[in-house]
């Protein structure tokens, strides 16, 4: 499906970056811009876009207000852009679809919008259900995530990457991304090495959604995912997740 896509940044450098990035991703559709929040609320209710890319921090009124205060029924996914990460935990607790740090690298803005992709492509699947049908037990491991509204329990075999994010750990699905209070040890004392694979300090992958492994030069690797995000393997790991992944192991 293609989506409608609204930039919002008060900084024009910021709006030609994503604007130039958007050309090179396919089925997207700019249909505006917004330089502050108040423009963005009146763009969102006359364009009726399916994804808006948020700046945090603007004049008037800031993206995290503009998203708290738009109606859940008629919202369109929100993906923030923000320089600072001290915003990571507001950000999903307004059930954004992704968080971009600035400078946006392609392969992560390329994940945001698949990941938002999804989320809409699956909402106009439930709503067009005359019933909806009966949640599926799932009985494998999962993680208690908090929100606004309690807990959501997160199934190890949802996640398809774990990045660290300072006190936080980020809990990436293919159609959002949790965020939950956590070390990076205590995680790998607690999940399966089988469906979770330490492969850097800050980062653990599942096994099952690598399509691809980059060689970045000087012995280090990158795993690319189904959605196409690059993940660097740490030099201390990269021997250990070749012989996982069942590739040779270059002396």
């Amino acid at each position: 499906m293609e989506l409608k896509v609204l930039l919002v940044d008060d900084e024009p450098a910021a709006l030609e970056r994503l604007s130039a990035l958007f050309a090179q991703i396919p089925d997207t559709k700019l249909v505006g811009v917004a330089r502050n929040g108040r423009e963005a609320g009146q763009a969102i209710a006359e364009l009726a876009p399916d994804l808006v890319m948020l700046d945090i921090q603007m004049p008037e009124l800031s993206g995290l207000a503009l998203a708290s205060g738009l109606p859940i029924e008629a919202r369109p996914e929100i993906v923030f852009v923000t320089a600072f990460e001290v915003y990571a935990a507001d950000a999903f607790a307004v059930e954004a679809a992704d968080y971009l740090l600035k400078p946006v690298r392609f392969d992560r803005l390329r994940q945001a919008v698949e990941r938002a992709r999804r989320r809409r492509t699956l909402q106009k699947a439930f709503e067009q259900q005359a019933e909806a049908a009966p949640a599926r037990e799932n009985d494998l491991d999962g993680i208690w995530v908090t929100t606004r509204q309690g807990h959501v329990r997160v199934a190890v075999s949802e996640i398809d990457w774990i990045e660290a994010a300072k006190d936080y750990v980020l809990l990436h699905t293919a159609t959002r991304s949790h965020i939950h209070r956590i070390t990076m040890s205590a995680l790998e004392q607690g999940l399966d090495p089988h469906k979770m694979i330490r492969v850097h300090r800050s980062a653990f992958v599942s096994p099952d959604r690598v399509e691809a492994v980059n060689r970045l030069g000087k012995g280090l690797i990158a795993l690319v995912l189904r959605d196409g995000v690059a993940v660097p393997v740490g030099p201390t790991y990269v021997k250990a997740v070749q012989a996982r992944l069942g590739l040779a192991v270059e002396a």
